[in-house]
């Protein structure tokens, strides 16, 4: 059984299914909004030391990581996604990893955190994952780039739900971020999170197309004022997906959020994290900055695919001391 990793790194909460209250929004602060700064070049530099602040071996390791399984958004967004690709990826959302492996763990009964799909594939999930507490979550509004017709984005998010989509992944329009148009995307997303109406809504920024830390962190504060439960970095399309210096923007803005309002906004990084070790990194980035809570799946999410794969090889290495092939934690 992994140990409880309270004795190496602080009080480590056990995962549970709690939902805090929703963001409900506040009007629009523009004065918050411009004194919003991001020095770019400490940002950087404290990123860099990241990865050699905190190092967990053996069993805290596998508690560690049996976490970061519990926080997987599990995700497949291709064009060439069928029926029986989603069934399967919504199997391995229930049994994430080996059974004698979890067995081995004392972790049995482990799933990811949500799957997350196209629309079209959101009744296919949520058949496949009837009967568990696996949320469902949809890309939305035009995904990847969010430049089809308001009205259509709108009507988007109300088939998903009424699909049944537990959460809903929408994208802003990045032209409002590039050209300073707070008022409108605030707008947006207002618009939106009503569209989404008790599916929890994650606003997704694609940082990588913002231009700057400053502008990711004004986006930030506009979706949280605007009503957004989530606020994800990346589509996993754009050039430059999630980041340790945009995760560290982001989350302050969260902090700061938190700090004047009181009200809890989780965050998810999306796009390039699939090995353990980054993964890892992260959740240690937000106990340190944001605190235990948010190492909670209402509060914090991967978006991702493949780490769940490297994730389960560290786990057998674990356990039997030898490393497996990758072929064989195949996703699906």
């Amino acid at each position: 059984m992994p140990q409880d990793p309270t004795a190496a790194s602080g009080a480590f909460p056990v995962t549970t299914k709690e939902h805090l209250p929703r963001n409900p929004g506040m009007p629009l602060d523009m004065d918050w909004v411009m004194s919003a700064q991001a020095n770019t070049s400490a940002i950087e530099r404290r990123a860099a030391t990241l990865p050699g602040r905190r190092s967990v071996k053996k069993d805290y390791q596998a508690a560690w990581l049996c976490k970061a399984i519990s926080l997987i958004d599990l995700t497949t967004l291709s064009g060439d996604d069928s029926a029986g690709r989603v069934q399967r990826l919504c199997a391995k959302a229930r049994q994430p990893v080996a059974p004698d492996l979890l067995e081995a763990l004392d972790m049995t009964g482990l799933t990811t955190g949500a799957v997350c799909v196209y629309h079209d594939m959101v009744e296919t999930a949520v058949a496949a994952l009837t009967g568990s507490d696996i949320p469902v979550a949809a890309v939305s509004t035009g995904f990847p780039a969010g430049l089809s017709p308001f009205h259509l984005r709108i009507a988007e998010i109300g088939e998903s739900v009424a699909a049944g989509a537990a959460e809903i992944d929408i994208v802003i329009s990045r032209r409002h971020v590039l050209t300073g148009n707070w008022q409108a995307l605030y707008d947006e997303m207002a618009e939106m999170r009503a569209a989404c109406g008790d599916a929890h809504v994650k606003a997704i920024l694609a940082t990588g197309e913002l231009g700057t830390l400053r502008n990711v962190a004004k986006a930030s504060l506009v979706c949280m004022m605007a009503g957004a439960d989530f606020i994800k970095t990346s589509t996993g399309k754009e050039p430059v997906n999630a980041t340790l210096p945009v995760t560290l923007t982001m989350i302050r803005a969260i902090r700061d959020y938190h700090d004047r309002t009181g009200i809890y906004v989780g965050y998810k990084p999306a796009g390039g994290i699939s090995k353990a070790k980054d993964a890892l990194v992260y959740l240690s980035m937000i106990k340190d900055e944001l605190g235990d809570r948010w190492l909670q799946p209402d509060l914090f999410r991967f978006g991702a695919s493949s780490l769940l794969g490297d994730i389960e090889r560290q786990l057998e290495h674990h356990v039997t001391g030898s490393y497996s092939a990758s072929w064989r934690h195949a996703i699906g």
